[in-house]
């Protein structure tokens, strides 16, 4: 008599196909949590006293501001601890953090308090990082690319669709209560990490950490590294030089009596919709022709589109000159992500990404900063073309640091 053949057994997932699943989430539910407070933060200051419109400008500027600072300073100290520990323990630290902090904001009595919970939020920074980090080292390097430009859809997602929810929450409810619901999100965010994200790590000594000088000396292109990290703080910059004045150049090309508020609010967010749909897919492309090309296409199409913004005469051609910047978008960062990931060993990964977080966050300050001074000298035009030069000035150097890449990929 025969044995019965065993029934086949289904597939099981990857860990790392997994991970990614969760950590989608997660990042999802990060980047809606920050930016649905940010359609208010000003006008909730203006509720903490009676303040001037210089000193409402100044106070709002703070405390929009510190958290980007703080973050600057605080990553690569996190970074570390994420090679000694672990990076699931950064994913829990930072999201319960940050629900507690963002919740203890709706309970604020004056706006000294609101800035300094601002500085700690930077504090507790390092979410985004950290989930890419934990991916860099679980997916296979041939899908990294994939990976990480799917994980970086999740918080581009969320943060597309938070000014929409902080509106309505605020509206319906009321400024401290929407924070107080930011703070559950962020909790929510928190429960997911800790019971679902895996990670198999083995906690490294502290006299066996290496040290920064140490780091760059096990890296094999330390010249790469470095300049993804200025690339990433000039992209930021870049994106971030149009958000002052982004609503008042829509009001200037509108007719007068329109809807202001709303166009500017679908100009501001068209270009994550088209980062959506792009990145997954230019991730896939790049892990086939070479993410350094890709990511000199994304600087190359982004110089292209960002000039002839300066001379819209209507916003629907400004929506779309939007949307293919987020096309452009969707092959830079996600781009520099997976060139850090395929050029980083293992064991010093989260100190890598928390560097690049940090150079991020400087552009984050430096970005506004610069779109400020050029349109009070240049006018709102002079913005898009300091930007389409400023991404043109990166395109130079990353052709320069990529080169070898480029040599290596060909001849493979």
């Amino acid at each position: 008599m025969t044995e019965p053949e065993p029934a086949a057994t289904k597939p099981t997932r990857p860990v790392w196909r997994r991970n990614l699943f969760v950590l989608w989430f997660g990042t999802f539910m990060a980047g809606l949590a920050f930016s649905e407070i940010m359609p208010f933060l000003s006008l909730y200051v203006d509720t903490l006293g009676n303040f001037t419109k210089d000193q409402l400008n100044l106070y709002s500027g703070i405390t929009f501001s510190a958290t980007y600072l703080v973050t600057a300073v605080a990553s690569p100290l996190w970074g570390r601890l994420a090679d000694r520990k672990g990076r699931k323990l950064m994913l829990i630290r930072a999201s319960l953090g940050m629900a507690v902090v963002l919740g203890l904001m709706g309970a604020v009595t004056n706006v000294w308090e609101l800035m300094a919970l601002r500085f700690i939020q930077g504090i507790f920074s390092g979410y985004i990082s950290n989930a890419n980090a934990l991916m860099a080292t679980q997916a296979p390097k041939s899908k990294s690319g994939q990976a990480l430009g799917t994980l970086s859809t999740g918080y581009v997602a969320g943060s597309l669709f938070g000014p929409l929810v902080g509106g309505i929450l605020a509206e319906v409810f009321s400024y401290r209560v929407t924070f107080f619901i930011t703070g559950a999100l962020l909790l929510s965010v928190f429960f997911v990490s800790y019971f679902f994200v895996t990670e198999s790590f083995t906690p490294v000594k502290k006299e066996n950490m290496l040290s920064s000088k140490e780091v760059l000396g096990v890296i094999h292109h330390p010249k790469l590294i470095l300049g993804m990290f200025i690339t990433t703080l000039i992209i930021q910059a870049s994106n971030m030089s149009i958000s002052p004045i982004l609503s008042l150049y829509v009001r200037e090309i509108m007719p007068k009596g329109s809807a202001i508020t709303l166009f500017s609010g679908v100009v501001a967010a068209i270009p994550g919709v088209a980062t959506l749909f792009a990145a997954p897919q230019l991730g896939r492309l790049g892990d086939r022709v070479g993410t350094e090309l890709i990511l000199s296409i994304g600087f190359i199409f982004a110089i292209i589109v960002y000039l002839p913004m300066a001379f819209v005469t209507n916003v629907w051609q400004l929506m779309f000159l939007r949307f293919l910047i987020g096309v452009s978008n969707a092959t830079m960062l996600p781009a520099v992500q997976t060139i850090l990931s395929k050029n980083t060993p293992p064991e010093v990964t989260g100190r890598i990404f928390s560097w690049n977080q940090s150079f991020q966050a400087v552009g984050s300050v430096l970005g506004p900063m610069i779109g400020s001074v050029v349109s009070t000298i240049f006018d709102y035009s002079g913005v898009f073309i300091s930007t389409s030069i400023l991404v043109l000035m990166n395109f130079l150097l990353v052709w320069h640091n990529t080169a070898s890449l480029r040599r290596k990929h060909l001849n493979s």
